[in-house]
């Protein structure tokens, strides 16, 4: 585009919103004003969310910090811009946190495009994304890797630059992609600044610090994202509307969890729609549970377990948070209308499983779903902040897969900073009962796990729907799914305190379709 197409671009659209217009080509830059990077994500058949954030010391360097930047996109067919296939200009602004969010439609199906961004005189580094195929198409394979847990202090992010390498179609973030703690000295490999994250400005500057990390930006700026949360981007083990346990408690809880999801959205390239009840100050809740086809090959499915779910149960002594329950001596875990994903949320997950027609159903949510006993002596220890704490809740999803004949279910999750593979039971009081999907519940990019492998092993054997564990390594899994096949492959950094470590294969799985059997390779 001309110059002087730009500049009339900018200038009607702040007409349009009655906001005083910076001028594109006029405005100069001290500063790399795209120094956070750039993404794109919540890819369909026919539209994708572009994302950046201008950063805060470009702002302040131009005196912008309180004033609308006009911010051109553009995405193109071709990595040189010479065919744009749409333009645009978002205002970013202040209350937003000088995000941008152009949400592009009409796009078509089953294709790569390349988009940049341009303010003033700064051109971004140039993303290449892609649409899904149309939903009724015929596809021969969907790959995607998916990852989660990436506290700054405990090491780098160079599992990232690995999986740029993975030829994916879209990555999949199933939460924690920033901690609230401040930095932990001596144990932290970086410094993480901030101190206890509790206000939106905290969340901005935190989000910023985990943006600046280059091989987060390249994955981002290399392939599309579907994006959940989990505890972490508001505050640790907090369950719905109570507080969780991590730093000194606030004194409104719900203006602290406002501002998460405000910084989350203002950081993530996810639709307006999805938080707009939120943002326009209208409740304080947002929507990150989605359902989008991949063809007629899968249906990829990104659960919330956070904003709805009953408080943890039979946590000692009335403290927030979680802690490891004997459910015998616990009653309320049993309790029939205890939730994990609320009421509405699990209507909404049977009625898009009645009507799925995939060859493959791919739920990406938070944590490990299968039963797991962590004690070794042959009690019951469990979790009561996962599945293990809502067990009602787990069987009405598994009944609710039996009952639609839902077609080969897989789970993916994180949280746990360890990685298992698995079978989905039925039944988890019946561990003879015939198994109805697979698991595999990953590891973290960074964060740390205190387990070792005598326990691991150990619990094995008392969890024998699970087939493999490792909680010695970081990375992510790559799944790639055919007509007949699914493969996941765990990949491992040698040592993600090494920003420059190398990476290997820790694991290697199938499953057949039809078959909810996980083979080892």
């Amino acid at each position: 585009m001309q110059r002087r197409e730009l500049l009339k671009i900018a200038g009607a659209s702040a007409a349009l919103l009655g906001l005083p217009s910076v001028g594109i080509a006029k405005q100069t830059w001290s500063v790399d004003p795209f120094s956070l990077g750039i993404a794109s994500g919540s890819p369909t058949s026919d539209s994708l969310v572009l994302w950046t954030r201008l950063g805060t010391p470009a702002l302040e360097a131009a005196a912008l910090t309180t004033k609308p930047v006009a911010v051109t996109w553009q995405l193109a067919h071709d990595e040189q811009f010479s065919r744009i296939a749409a333009t645009g200009v978002v205002l970013a602004t202040a209350t937003l946190g000088h995000s941008v969010h152009a949400e592009v439609m009409g796009l078509e199906p089953g294709r790569a495009y390349f988009y940049r961004f341009i303010a003033g005189a700064a051109i971004s580094t140039t993303g290449r994304t892609r649409t899904f195929p149309a939903p009724q198409a015929e596809v021969n394979r969907l790959r995607l890797a998916y990852a989660s847990c990436q506290q700054w202090g405990n090491g780098y992010y160079s599992a990232y630059r690995h999986m740029l390498a993975e030829n994916l179609d879209v990555v999949l973030f199933l939460g924690d992609y920033i901690y609230e703690y401040p930095s932990s000295r001596p144990l932290d490999v970086r410094p993480t600044t901030g101190g206890w994250i509790t206000t939106l400005e905290g969340y901005r500057s935190r989000y910023a610090l985990h943006k600046s990390d280059p091989d987060l930006q390249a994955i981002h700026a290399a392939y599309p994202w579907l994006v959940t949360w989990d505890d972490h981007e508001v505050q640790n083990d907090y369950a719905g509307t109570h507080e969780g346990l991590s730093g000194t408690p606030v004194e409104n809880f719900m203006a602290r969890r406002r501002a998460a999801y405000q910084a989350f959205y203002e950081n993530m390239p996810v639709t307006r729609a999805s938080f707009d009840k939120l943002l326009s100050g209208q409740g304080d809740e947002a929507r990150v549970f989605s359902r989008v086809p991949y063809g007629r090959l899968a249906t990829l499915y990104t659960l919330d377990d956070r904003q709805y779910r009953d408080l943890q149960a039979c946590t000692p002594n009335g403290r927030a948070g979680s802690a490891r329950v004997d459910p015998s001596n616990c009653a309320s875990v049993n309790q029939p209308q205890r939730t994990l994903l609320g009421d509405a949320q699990e209507r909404w997950l049977t009625q898009q499983f009645a009507t799925s027609r995939s060859r493959w159903n791919v739920l990406g949510q938070q944590t490990l779903f299968g039963r797991r006993n962590y004690s070794t002596t042959g009690g019951q220890s469990l979790r009561n902040d996962g599945w293990d704490g809502y067990p009602a809740a787990r069987r009405r999803l598994t009944d609710s897969m039996l009952q639609t004949r839902l077609g080969n279910p897989v789970i993916l999750g994180g949280d746990i900073h360890e990685n298992w593979v698995g079978h989905v039971l039925s039944d988890y009081n019946n561990p003879d009962c015939e198994a109805i999907g697979v698991e595999f519940c990953g590891t973290s990019i960074t964060s740390l796990s205190s387990a070792t492998p005598t326990q691991l092993a150990k619990q094995l054997e008392n969890n024998p729907h699970f087939i493999f564990a490792n909680a010695a390594s970081r990375g992510y899994g790559v799944v790639e799914l055919t007509p007949k096949q699914l493969t996941t492959t765990l990949v491992a950094v040698h040592d993600a305190r090494d920003p420059a470590s190398q990476a290997f294969v820790l694991a290697k799985f199938a499953v057949e379709a039809g078959r909810a059997e996980v083979n080892t390779l």
